[in-house]
């Protein structure tokens, strides 16, 4: 381990996270119903500006009425370029009570967009005595955000999660395509050489390295990385690999744009019975072999080791965590 100790994000289950418009008071109480991780309420991209005011008021009505039991509430604010910003975070911190437990910021560019909405929040907790400390989820979805990751990671001690915003991601860095976190048969090579009658086309991960680089930057800084939406809510298999793949690469959880998307993220991303019963024998292996004086030890004709007590141990936590709910 470095010298240099990061202090972890509160360890919140978030194998899902509903997005729900805030113009929507019947999807809003359905939400607080579903079984998912993590509401998160938009003001942003699924209101339209003439429903701004509508939606923070509803909003801020849901949080102060509706029970939503053992579930993290999120509320998504407009754009530090917007003129709604502001009354978002003023409203919806002035006007609810302790319910609410993160913020989502949309678009962040670069660490002082962190820093603005800190101070903001900051003085409105302080002016108003609020006791619990309002968390950050952060969505990177620009190119300009992708290149700062590590400093808005680092930008403050409210920050909670990181969120891979595909599609916009998409319409910064221009890329060809207009699927929302879908295959695309254009990012693919070709097999063999000319002439050969048996080539094949071998479909690739458009959005493996965007998110590989959040997932480190999420990671080396204690926060957990979110896979952000699957625009077809009609391809549930495509739902699960992408899921599959961003869980492989790190991430805890996904979001659902829909609830039927909500149980296959559940699946995805909580650990199956055979990998926990696999990952606590790997540690019963290492126990022994930590007695008898060894550093490895081989199990099912694997070497295992030190390292392997530290992979073990996070399949371990996570199935205990979903366990508690």
């Amino acid at each position: 381990m470095s010298f240099t100790i990061i202090e972890p994000a509160p360890p919140r289950l978030n194998r899902s996270e509903l997005a729900v418009p805030g113009s929507n008071p019947t999807f809003i109480e359905k939400s607080a119903k579903s079984e998912v991780d993590i509401v998160f309420l938009d003001l942003e991209d699924a209101v339209a500006p003439d429903d701004k005011a509508q939606a923070r008021k509803n909003i801020i009505q849901a949080i102060n009425d509706i029970d939503w039991g053992t579930k993290t509430l999120s509320v998504r604010i407009n754009g530090l370029d917007t003129q709604y910003m502001y009354r978002d975070v003023v409203d919806v911190l002035e006007q609810t009570g302790e319910r609410l437990d993160l913020i989502m910021i949309p678009k962040v560019g670069t660490a002082a967009d962190i820093y603005a909405v800190d101070m903001l929040v900051s003085q409105i907790e302080q002016a108003k005595g609020r006791k619990k400390r309002i968390g950050f989820e952060m969505i990177i979805e620009t190119a300009l955000g992708m290149a700062n990751v590590n400093e808005i990671a680092a930008a403050s001690k409210r920050n909670e999660s990181l969120h891979f915003g595909v599609a916009d991601y998409s319409a910064s860095t221009k890329a060809r395509t207009t699927g929302i976190g879908e295959a695309n048969p254009n990012y693919s090579v070709l097999t063999g050489k000319p002439g050969d009658t048996d080539r094949a086309v071998h479909w690739n991960d458009m959005w493996h390295y965007a998110i590989s680089r959040m997932v480190v930057a999420a990671r080396a800084y204690g926060l957990r990385p979110l896979d952000g939406p699957f625009g077809n809510f009609q391809d549930p298999d495509g739902f699960r690999a992408a899921a599959f793949r961003a869980a492989t690469l790190g991430c805890e959880g996904k979001w659902a744009i829909h609830p039927s998307q909500i149980g296959l993220s559940n699946e995805v991303f909580t650990p199956s019975e055979k990998e926990v019963t696999q990952a606590k024998r790997i540690l019963a292996a290492m126990e022994e072999a930590q007695k008898a004086g060894r550093g490895a030890v081989a199990l099912d004709g694997r070497l295992i080791d030190i390292a392997s007590i530290k992979q073990a141990e996070v399949m371990v936590q996570k199935a205990a965590q979903i366990a508690k709910g």
